[in-house]
C-alpha cells in the first residue's frame, strides 16, 4: 500500500500516480527547454531574415550577384598547400587525389597526405596516385597510428616547412580536406582570392545523399544533409554578420599562412593544438583571438550554377553516426568549454553559448521522449493523465507553434539545397536526428569523464566512401 497525502493507493494505483508525477514533471521540464532554445533559434532566424531581405531589397539591386568563373584573379598568386589526413583510408584517398588533381588542373598548389607508418594500405595507394600526380606529396609521421588528427597535420606543417625552406617560395595558404572528399574546381581560385583579405575562408558542406540504401541507412546518412544545409546555409552566415569568430569545419577551408605561423610560434611550432579533439573548431576560435578575420563564402561556380561547396558521403550507420557526433559534441561543447572558456563580446558568447548546449539539448529531448513514452503507457493502460493547467497549455500552444515554424524553415533551406522532396523528408528525419543526438551525449559526456581522468586522446574515425560517380558541379 501507498500512503500519498493522507490516502491510502493500491500498488497498481501507487505505481500509476508515480508515473503520472514523474511524467508531468519530464514533460514541464522538456516544455521550458524547448521555449528557451526555440527562442534562441528564433532570433537567429529573425536576424538571417532581416540581412537576407536587406541584401535583396537593397544590395542585390545595385550589384550583381557573384560567380567564382567571372572573379578577378588573385592580386598575388601563390602556392597552396593542401593538407588531407589519412588513417586507413586506402579505400578512398586514390580516388580523391584523382578526383582533385583533375578537378584543380594547372593552379598552384601541392596536396599533403598525412600517413602513418603502421598503414601501409594507406601509404601503397597514396604512392599509386601519385605516379602520375606530382603535386601529391606523402608525408609519413613518426609516431604510430593513430594519434589525434591535429598531430597528423602536425606532421604535414613540417613537411611543408621544408619544401618551402627547399623551394625558396612561401606559402600562401593552408587548405584542408578529408580523404572522402569531392572538391569543387572553382575552390582553389576562391581561397587564392580571399586569403589576401581574410585569414580563414570556410565554404559550405553539402553532404552527398545515398540514393541506393535502404530507408534506415538513407535516413541516417540524409539526416547530416538536413543540418548542414541550415548551419551552412543560415547559421554561419548570421555569426559572421554578428562578428562572431568563425569556425573551421575542418574541410573545404583555407588558413593564412601567415595566422598558422603566429598560433605555431606560440605553441613550439604546432599550429594544431595535438591533444584537441576538435582541432579544426578551436582553430578559428584561435585565429580570432589573435587579431584575425574570417569569412564563410557561399557563392556559384557559374551563375546559376551549384554552389562552390565540399561534397562527401556521411556516415549511414547509427553505430558510426553516433561514434561521429559524440568526437564533435566533446570536442567542442565540453572540451571546448574548458579550453577556449567564455571570451569575447555578447555576440561571441552567445555563439559559444550555442555550439555549447548541444549536450544539453539532448537532456532535454530525452525528458520529452520519456515523458511521451508515459503518456502512451497511461494512455492504453486507461490512466488519463491529469489536464493541463491554463500555463501549461499556453506553454505547450507557443512550443508547438515554434516547432512548427523550426521545421518549415529547415524544410526550406533543405530544399533550396537537395530539392522540395528532401525538404519534405527533413520533417520526419528529424526524430531520427533527435534519437542520434541523445545517444551521441552519452557517450560524448563518458569519453570527456574518460579524458579529463587522464585517458589517451586518439583519433577516433568512421569508415569513408568515396562515390563511384563523382557528381557534376
Amino acid at each position: 500500500m501507498f500512503r500519498i497525502g493522507g490516502s491510502k493507493l493500491g500498488a497498481v494505483e501507487g505505481a500509476f500516480w508515480i508515473l503520472e508525477r514523474a511524467t508531468h514533471e519530464l514533460a514541464l521540464f522538456a516544455a521550458v527547454g524547448f521555449l528557451i532554445g526555440g527562442i534562441d533559434d528564433l532570433l537567429i532566424d529573425l536576424i538571417w531574415l532581416a540581412r537576407e531581405g536587406w541584401r535583396r531589397m537593397v544590395v542585390y539591386t545595385r550589384h550583381a550577384r557573384a560567380a567564382a568563373d567571372v572573379w578577378p584573379a588573385a592580386e598575388q598568386p601563390g602556392p597552396i598547400a593542401i593538407f588531407v589526413p589519412a588513417w586507413r583510408e586506402a579505400a578512398v584517398i586514390g580516388p580523391m587525389l584523382s578526383t582533385a588533381a583533375a578537378r584543380f588542373g594547372d593552379a598552384d598548389y601541392r596536396i599533403y597526405v598525412g600517413c602513418y607508418p603502421n598503414d601501409r594500405a594507406t601509404i601503397e595507394a597514396v604512392a599509386a596516385a601519385s605516379k602520375n600526380l606530382p603535386q601529391v606529396r606523402i608525408v609519413v609521421g613518426g609516431t604510430a597510428g593513430p594519434t589525434t588528427k591535429a598531430d597528423n597535420l602536425n606532421s604535414m606543417w613540417a613537411a611543408m616547412l621544408s619544401d618551402e625552406r627547399a623551394d625558396g617560395r612561401a606559402v600562401k595558404a593552408v587548405v584542408l580536406h578529408d580523404a572522402e572528399d569531392v572538391v569543387h574546381p572553382a575552390e582553389i581560385r576562391v581561397f587564392d582570392r580571399l586569403i589576401e583579405r581574410f585569414d580563414l575562408v570556410q565554404l559550405p558542406v553539402l553532404p552527398l545523399i545515398e540514393r541506393d540504401k535502404g530507408w534506415w541507412s538513407r535516413a541516417i546518412s540524409t539526416h547530416y544533409a538536413d543540418e548542414f544545409a541550415e548551419a551552412h546555409g543560415k547559421q554561419l552566415i548570421v555569426r559572421e554578420a554578428l562578428g562572431a569568430a568563425m569556425p573551421s569545419a575542418g574541410v573545404g577551408c583555407a588558413f593564412s599562412r601567415a595566422a598558422l605561423g603566429r598560433i605555431a610560434a606560440r605553441n613550439g611550432g604546432r599550429p594544431f593544438d595535438g591533444q584537441s579533439m576538435t582541432e579544426d573548431y578551436e582553430l578559428g576560435l584561435r585565429i580570432a583571438e589573435i587579431g584575425g578575420k574570417g569569412v564563410f563564402v557561399r557563392l556559384p561556380g557559374k551563375r546559376g550554377g551549384a554552389a562552390v561547396a565540399v561534397r562527401a558521403y556521411f556516415p549511414d550507420t547509427l553505430e558510426t553516426a553516433v561514434r561521429q557526433k559524440s568526437r564533435w559534441m566533446t570536442g567542442i561543447a565540453l572540451s571546448g568549454w574548458d579550453r577556449l572558456g567564455w571570451r569575447g563580446g555578447f555576440a561571441e558568447r552567445w555563439m559559444r553559448l550555442r555550439d555549447r548546449r548541444a549536450p544539453l539539448a539532448a537532456l532535454v529531448l530525452f525528458a520529452a521522449y520519456t515523458a511521451l513514452a508515459g503518456w502512451v503507457v497511461m494512455t492504453l493502460c486507461g490512466h488519463a493523465p491529469e489536464p493541463l493547467s491554463q500555463s501549461e497549455i499556453a506553454l505547450l500552444q507557443i512550443n508547438s507553434a515554434i516547432l512548427a515554424w523550426r521545421l518549415t524553415m529547415r524544410a526550406g533551406f533543405v530544399a533550396h539545397a537537395y530539392g522540395l522532396r528532401e525538404g519534405l523528408g527533413s520533417v520526419p528525419r528529424t526524430i531520427i536526428a533527435n534519437l542520434i543526438s541523445i545517444a551521441a551525449a552519452r557517450r560524448a559526456l563518458a569519453r570527456y569523464v574518460h579524458a579529463a581522468r587522464g585517458g589517451p586522446t586518439h583519433w577516433d574515425k568512421t569508415e569513408h566512401v568515396f562515390p563511384e560517380v563523382v557528381p557534376a558541379e
